[in-house]
């Protein structure tokens, strides 16, 4: 009889899915109400204010970070100052060229004194020797006179020679309208002749290249002009 009860005592437990141990109560469900009997709210997370919320709320004077933001009067301030920076800027800078303009210009005609400077000192030499010359003249023989021109002559050319100065005798080349001069043409000896200088009338110069006088010249030409 015992083995009996024990067998449906057995088939109980296996009816039943949800087994309590003895001396303990099943857990109550949810009623919505509290211990006191008064009803609990149900939590809506989109009626809770954020605290995400209360950082993005714009405030006055400041920026994302808390950076101070900047008025309008302070931004014009702000321009004004650094146009002001500007024009100071840009004045001492054509103050600047305007002092660096004349000093090329003081070098350059200082360069250029120098320049003449040394030429006169070449020079200095020959107007010695012309100076004594004019001097022993009256006591010198023609003879003797002109061979100190000679010598002078040949001195003076010497040093300007070493300056830089060329000289240009034409005679017998063909005419160079750019460092010649006609004054006056003839009709020419032969055809060949044609445009070729027949005779130097006054020696032309060129000094480091650049041309200080034409040389005057007669031309062969069989159009009666050059």
């Amino acid at each position: 009889m015992t083995d009996n009860r024990r067998h449906r005592r057995d088939d109980r437990v296996r009816e039943d899915p949800i087994h309590t141990p003895a001396g303990m109560s099943e857990p109550a469900a949810p009623t919505g109400r509290s211990a006191d009997g008064a009803d609990i709210a149900s939590t809506d997370s989109s009626q809770v204010p954020s605290s995400r919320d209360d950082d993005t709320q714009p405030v006055f004077g400041e920026g994302r970070g808390g950076a101070a933001v900047e008025t309008d009067d302070q931004i014009v301030r702000r321009l004004e100052d650094q146009l002001g920076e500007e024009r100071e800027r840009h004045l001492r800078l054509a103050a600047e060229y305007d002092n660096f303009r004349k000093r090329a210009v003081r070098e350059r005609a200082e360069l250029g004194d120098r320049s003449q400077a040394t030429l006169v000192a070449r020079l200095l030499d020959v107007l010695d020797d012309m100076e004594r010359l004019t001097a022993d003249g009256a006591s010198a023989s023609t003879e003797q006179l002109r061979h100190a021109v000679e010598l002078v002559d040949r001195k003076l050319w010497k040093e300007l020679q070493a300056a830089g100065l060329e000289r240009i005798d034409p005679a017998g080349a063909p005419f160079d309208p750019t460092v010649h001069e006609a004054v006056s043409t003839l009709p020419p000896p032969a055809p060949e002749l044609d445009h070729q200088v027949s005779a130097t009338f006054q020696a032309g110069y060129r000094f480091k290249g650049t041309l200080v006088r034409p040389a005057r010249v007669q031309v062969y030409s069989e159009q009666g002009h050059a």
